[in-house]
């Protein structure tokens, strides 16, 4: 007798069919004739069975190229870095990797902290320095060469080559679903911003070190994320949830080693630039502490409203005056910041079920964008890998995505009338953006929690026993005080009652 499989799972291979098991995706697959039927598992068939060369993983990984050599020519006009009539801004192109070669003074051969302040953390500036300095020598040997589009290229190349290792790590962390990683591979976020900064260097190294922790390597994992910290400060949150999650499971000595050597692996990289060059080490700290509300954020979608409610013009609204006053928008951002880390760490203990560490990583880092002053359009990328591992459903990243879409044009709609003083679209379209992407991340933080408390409704825990990203904390039984936390104390007299 043929017993009752979990739609979308591949008896064979145990491998998951979106097609099958995505409500949305069944949906769409209509259009194409409907879900993926018996005969056309062959791209997933075991060892032994027949062999094609378009397995999913390739297929996956040619996605992942496609998009990024897309990006690539949609950048491309901006390449020669002789931008006129505002090109970088009507052609989508701008990007920060050829304006800072200029500005950060590598076209001169200038080293990074030494010569110059650099306004990135400290890795960053190195990664700078090590394609820019080159490019550089290279053009004074030969002067014929366009030293910007060559350094341009090489980021992108390397940027491009860590984008496609952040999608191998996801394939390699969920083997049973491999087409999770197609909603990385194919993300409107990843064309569009991919080259814009430089955070593909964090996320690649923070993909590198979950995979670590994946494979029950804590000390390795510690490394790769302290060093993901030191190129963007944002891969160190990841270490809350890991102690969280090891709390909970009483594993803390693996957690532990994982934060003391992201710890050590963050200051030794900082130590040399901060130690001899303390005030150009500084700047981006300095950047960070003194910049006011930038555009697209909270603060920013509060300022406008503070325009259009408030009374008396001659008086501030309270987002212009927390504008106006820096400190203490910075304390009100980094205490809701830190409230939302302890209501994710309450969630965690609280949970009926031990959390996977991707639901929580995300809901950290998710919470870090949705209150900082800062959102830059290329932040989208930290959520990305973070957003597939914990919720692998196309719907609603789907239309997070399109939301991350709108803002980017009417970004550069912004971007293009404070150059020109001539507004493209009226404030209020650039604000309207900006509230739809910020609405989609909340509510994919809301669809996370509600899998985290009802974790019968988690996809991945529909193929995978517990946490395939967990490391030691994989298939781990809770400590046994959790229980006694989690449930009120029963009085004697109630338990009579109850067993009466």
């Amino acid at each position: 007798m043929r017993t009752q499989s979990t739609p979308g799972i591949d008896d064979a291979g145990a491998t998951d069919h979106p097609s099958r098991s995505d409500g949305f995706v069944r949906g769409v697959s209509g259009i194409i004739g409907g879900p993926l039927g018996d005969h056309a598992t062959a791209l997933n068939r075991p060892a032994g069975g027949e062999r094609r060369f378009w397995t999913a993983v390739r297929i996956v990984l040619a996605l992942a190229c496609l998009t990024l050599a897309l990006h690539w020519v949609q950048k491309s006009p901006c390449q020669d870095g002789a931008w006129q009539k505002n090109e970088q801004y009507t052609k989508f192109c701008y990007t920060d990797v050829l304006a800072l070669y200029y500005a950060e003074g590598l076209n001169e051969g200038k080293v990074p902290y030494r010569d110059h302040p650099v306004e990135y953390p400290v890795l960053t500036g190195y990664f700078m320095g090590a394609l820019g300095l080159p490019v550089h020598a290279l053009g004074d040997d030969d002067p014929s060469i366009n030293q910007g589009q060559w350094f341009y290229n090489l980021n992108a190349l390397v940027l491009g080559a860590l984008a496609v290792a952040t999608v191998a790590v996801i394939l390699t962390l969920r083997r049973r679903r491999p087409w999770d990683a197609a909603l990385f591979a194919l993300a409107p976020a990843l064309l569009l911003t991919a080259t814009v900064n430089w955070d593909l260097l964090a996320i690649g190294l923070a993909a590198f070190g979950l995979l670590a922790w994946a494979r029950k390597r804590p000390g390795l994992a510690g490394v790769l994320l302290g060093l993901a910290g030191a190129a963007k400060l944002w891969p160190l949150f990841l270490l809350g949830p890991i102690l969280v999650l090891a709390l909970r499971a009483a594993r803390l000595r693996a957690a532990l080693v994982t934060t003391g050597t992201a710890i050590a692996a963050l200051v030794l990289v900082n130590l040399p630039a901060a130690r001899a060059y303390p005030e150009n080490w500084d700047r981006f700290f300095e950047l960070n502490t003194t910049r006011p509300i930038d555009w697209g954020t909270l603060w920013y979608i509060g300022r406008y409203l503070d325009g259009k409610v408030g009374g008396d013009p001659a008086r501030l609204g309270p987002f212009e005056w927390l504008n106006v006053n820096i400190p203490t928008l910075n304390t009100l951002s980094y205490a809701l910041f830190g409230l939302a880390c302890l209501g994710v760490a309450v969630l965690a203990l609280r949970a009926p079920r031990r959390p996977r560490l991707a639901p929580l990583a995300f809901l950290v880092v998710a919470a870090f964008l949705i209150f900082s002053k800062v959102w830059s359009q290329q932040f989208v990328l930290w959520l990305l890998p973070l957003a597939v591992l914990a919720r692998p459903k196309w719907g609603a990243f789907l239309a997070w995505q399109i939301a991350e879409v709108c803002y980017f044009v009417a970004f550069y709609g912004e971007l293009l009338g404070a150059a020109t003083s001539r507004p493209v679209f009226p404030e209020g379209v650039f604000v309207l953006a900006s509230t739809l992407r910020l609405a989609t991340v909340v509510v994919l933080c809301v669809l996370v929690v509600k899998e985290i408390l009802h974790p019968e409704r988690d996809a991945v825990r529909t193929i995978y026993s517990d946490d395939p990203d967990g490391g030691v904390l994989d298939g781990a039984p809770d400590a046994p005080w959790i229980d006694r936390w989690r449930r009120p104390a029963v009085s004697d007299t109630s338990r009579e009652l109850a067993t009466s």
